[in-house]
């Protein structure tokens, strides 16, 4: 509610609301109220929240694209794998606007191995997992400082993502989502189903980014864990090159690439229609070619 000359200041800028209406008060000319369609409204109603689907999303960075950098599939393995990686992305930076998110890898894994044994909930789980994300994170900062790398948090700094490109900084951040004691029961076990690629997603998602890009040590997307099949047998393996959420949920393969639930996000996304899966350990280029739209490694689309 707002009084006198403080109404007479908003109403002009809640003109422009169309699904709300200035109301006043029955018997108080200097009180006024909105009305809403929402007033009274559950939020749990399917048909009425079908009402509130918009014809088009803003999206608050839509030249920025998202590299989530793997934990245990690059930054795990150290300079030898590192540092050719980070030449290209100082090379991409000087075109393309580029957040950068970390994994957590094999530390993550071992934090999370001892948690289980102890019989922590999945909710601790997430918390104790994001500070290796954040570890790696600092790193790349640290060796990308002179370079314009950039640690920003998931505070403040999401919306200066376009300004900080702009002025020729490569913003860097860790890939944990911020659940932690609100993080989902996990459907099996009690390992943390939204971690650092779903963060990733969840952040592309919600900036309205131009794309999304995990940085992984396979070609992309198998039928079976490449790591897991003999040599042998890895002419059995079948790669996907393109391939759409909905098809890989209804084959349910038991592993894959990406954490299981990005399928369920990539088919809800109002922004992302796409993501890109490329092996940058052993074709750092495919970074370059991925940013410039190029179909390498495995595209998941909505």
């Amino acid at each position: 509610m707002c009084k006198g000359s403080e109404a007479e200041t908003l109403l002009p800028l809640l003109k422009g609301i169309k699904m709300a209406k200035l109301i006043k008060e029955e018997g108080n000319e200097g009180r006024l109220h909105i009305e809403s369609p929402l007033m009274g409204e559950s939020l749990v109603s399917k048909e009425f929240l079908k009402q509130t689907e918009a014809a088009e999303y803003f999206r608050m960075h839509p030249d920025i694209n998202v590299l989530k950098i793997g934990g245990q599939s690059i930054m795990d393995r150290g300079g030898k794998a590192l540092f050719p990686i980070l030449d290209v992305l100082i090379e991409a930076k000087d075109k393309h606007k580029i957040l950068l998110m970390t994994g957590g890898g094999t530390r993550a894994r071992h934090v999370y191995n001892i948690g289980v044994d102890l019989g922590m909930p999945t909710g601790v789980l997430s918390k104790l997992g994001d500070k290796v994300s954040w570890q790696n994170a600092e790193m790349l900062a640290v060796l990308l400082s002179k370079h314009g790398g950039v640690k920003i948090g998931h505070g403040d700094h999401l919306e200066q993502l376009t300004m900080f490109c702009r002025q020729g900084y490569l913003p860097i951040t860790y890939g944990i989502p911020p659940y932690g004691f609100f993080e989902h029961p996990a459907e099996f076990g009690s390992i943390p189903p939204h971690r650092t690629d779903c963060g990733a997603f969840l952040l592309a998602e919600n900036i309205g980014a131009r794309s999304l890009i995990y940085l992984k040590d396979e070609k992309g997307l198998f039928d079976k864990d490449p790591k897991k099949v003999k040599e042998t047998t890895h002419k059995d393996l079948k790669f996907f090159d393109r391939i759409s959420a909905g098809e890989l949920i209804e084959m349910d393969l038991d592993d894959l690439i990406i954490e299981r639930p990005i399928l369920a996000l990539l088919q809800r996304a109002k922004c992302l229609k796409k993501l890109q899966i490329i092996d940058a350990l052993h074709h750092p280029n495919h970074i370059l070619e991925a940013l410039e739209g190029q179909n390498v490694g495995t595209t998941i689309y909505k």
